[in-house]
């Protein structure tokens, strides 16, 4: 299936692992020129090497996108520079506490910076029209609502709704907005891979209650984020897009 991407430019934020790191590698594959940011300066180095060794035309930049001035030079530049096709907010301030901090560190990062990050896009995206979309990484945060309390499923559910917003917004522009909401994701050395080094029972419940047996893993969630980039998909805007391998219960109307 072509998806239409060769050629299309794509910022990414939060590029350099995980999911991110998929992500990039998804759209790369397409052919698409990809630039991204995360906040290890060295680790940005590495992946743009590797990537650009591999004939792909991939741009790196180190930034903490809590820092707003920058976060807006970095995406009016790489747009400046042949336009903006793509976007994808995907950054987390992940396992925050359930202190006055953790929330505030938690709504910086997760909620107040992917809405900066979309306003600064948005003109860009709205100059490019049909085709363009901003994805906005979420999480299926209706799955496991138990404790111990923390931020991190409010802050990302708070970004469905926007999305929405922004979908019906930008629809009269032909730009579409979409959220990707991962289920457990499996990897070593993430979260839940640690878990299930150490045997924690709380891994062996959550796979235990998958009716898929098994967790998912960031290509699977990279690949959905690409297909609704991707001209195939162009009639999709407003949703959320559950990758979860059926274990969220509940049916969406």
């Amino acid at each position: 299936m072509d998806l239409g991407l060769k050629g299309k430019r794509v910022l990414v934020t939060g590029g350099t692992k995980s999911i991110g790191r998929a992500i990039v590698e998804a759209f790369l594959a397409e052919g698409a020129v990809v630039g991204f940011c995360a906040r290890d300066a060295k680790l940005v180095k590495e992946r743009e090497t590797d990537w650009q060794s591999k004939q792909h035309r991939a741009e790196g930049t180190a930034l903490d996108v809590t820092d707003n001035t920058a976060l807006k030079t970095w995406i009016d530049d790489f747009a400046g520079n042949g336009g903006l096709d793509h976007f994808v907010a995907n950054v987390s301030a992940m396992g925050t506490e359930d202190t006055e901090a953790g929330w505030r560190k938690a709504i910086d990062i997760d909620i107040v910076s992917t809405v900066n990050a979309t306003h600064h896009a948005r003109p860009h995206l709205e100059k490019t029209g049909a085709g363009a979309t901003l994805a906005i990484i979420g999480t299926v945060a209706f799955v496991e609502v138990s404790g111990p309390t923390s931020p991190y499923r409010s802050v990302k559910g708070a970004l469905v709704p926007f999305a929405k917003s922004l979908a019906i917004d930008m629809a009269p522009k032909g730009v579409r907005a979409n959220v990707v909401s991962p289920g457990t994701i499996l990897e070593d050395g993430n979260t839940w891979g640690r878990q299930r080094d150490a045997g924690a029972e709380r891994y062996k419940r959550m796979l235990a209650r998958n009716p898929s047996g098994r967790m998912g893993t960031p290509q699977e969630v990279a690949s959905c984020v690409v297909f609704l980039a991707g001209s195939q998909a162009s009639f999709v805007s407003g949703t959320n897009f559950i990758v979860d391998g059926a274990m969220t219960a509940r049916v969406q109307y």
